[in-house]
């Protein structure tokens, strides 16, 4: 009898530091908005969104403490139309005829399995790409709603936010403040076609932040058939208590470019915005601009003005209001939420408004 009671009492010590050692979480964000597009000489639309202040999601992580400071993980993430209740598109080789989902639950935000350690992490699967990240971090607005980054809506690159069949290498936390991502990504075409190379690409980022100051360059390239699409820009933010500034600049080459036509072109922009802190709330603003160098001068150029304003009502818990409006010159035709009911007329106006609600757990 004591020998069976030793025994068992070995087996749940056995279990317990085993649960100790690895730990599985379920989180996510579900957020939604009344969002109004009106389209100077185009369409308006008057919808309820997801994700205008932070994109609606559903994930799974885990960590494995494999011990010596190292460590497996997964995670698991899916985008969520929680308008409609449908899943998020997702991107099969980083090509645009590539989509597929749209209706089940697809991972499509990001799907990896790392192993990690004080030497860094080895992380394998659907990403975010190291050009993405400056673009998303450094921008009042995270890049979601009406008051979105100008410059990521003008590029237009298939891999501008995430690749899949992706391998990539996150420097360890403890390098004096400098952080830094390198990546490689596959198209996954047969080769013995005339693409074979399309969707296949890396990117690169490298950054260095010391308390209320932070600085990081990143670029990428992926290939195309009809031409390697270039993405690069460097961005920071200061943090000064009374407010958070931000700035961005990026420069892009590809035949992807909003207002291109299809050339393959250069493209170039900036941000400047910030975030100030209002007793429970926040109070966001950015100006952004957008021109696309096209042969003869024409030079189309978007202009972006966002302002809004965000209460929390908990921790968990907020509700917000954001305004927009993109003034194109030079025939540029950008709207504030692209792909929504098309684009203005050349040279005319759009204007955009968002009113919502977020939780998170």
């Amino acid at each position: 009898m004591k020998k069976s009671l030793i025994a068992l009492a070995v087996l749940a010590t056995a279990a317990g530091a085993a649960s100790a050692q690895s730990s599985v979480t379920m989180f996510g964000i579900v957020d939604a908005a009344v969002q109004r597009v009106n389209n100077s000489g185009g369409a308006d639309v008057t919808r309820l969104t997801q994700g205008a202040y932070n994109s609606s999601r559903f994930g799974v992580r885990g960590n494995e403490d494999l011990g010596g400071g190292n460590y497996a993980s997964f995670w698991l993430e899916a985008g969520l139309n929680n308008d409609s209740g449908q899943g998020q598109n997702t991107s099969l080789n980083n090509q645009t005829n590539g989509a597929t989902g749209g209706g089940g639950l697809t991972f499509n935000r990001r799907s990896t399995v790392s192993l990690g350690g004080g030497w860094g992490e080895l992380r394998l699967g659907r990403d975010y790409t190291p050009q993405f990240w400056n673009l998303t971090i450094y921008d009042p607005f995270g890049t979601v709603g009406v008051g979105t980054n100008q410059l990521l809506n003008s590029n237009g690159i298939p891999t501008n936010v995430r690749a899949s069949n992706s391998i990539g290498y996150l420097l360890p936390a403890n390098l004096g403040g400098f952080f830094g991502q390198a990546q490689y990504y596959l198209g996954e075409n047969a080769s013995n076609v005339a693409n074979k190379d399309d969707g296949t690409g890396y990117g690169l980022r490298l950054g260095w932040g010391n308390g209320p100051f932070e600085v990081a360059i990143a670029g990428g390239r992926t290939k195309y058939l009809v031409g390697n699409a270039d993405q690069s820009n460097i961005a920071g933010s200061w943090d000064f208590g009374v407010a958070k500034i931000m700035a961005q600049y990026a420069w892009d080459k590809s035949t992807f470019l909003a207002n291109s036509g299809g050339a393959y072109v250069k493209g170039r922009g900036y941000l400047i915005g910030g975030l100030v802190p209002v007793g429970p709330g926040q109070i966001r603003v950015a100006y952004e601009q957008y021109k696309v160098d096209l042969a003869g001068g024409a030079d189309p150029t978007a202009k972006k003005l966002a302002l809004g304003y965000v209460h929390n009502l908990s921790k968990r818990t907020a509700v917000y209001v954001t305004y927009a409006r993109v003034n194109n010159s030079n025939g540029s035709n950008m709207s504030v939420v692209p792909g929504v009911v098309g684009n203005p007329g050349v040279n005319d106006n759009s204007t955009g408004y968002d009113l919502g609600i977020r939780h998170s757990f």
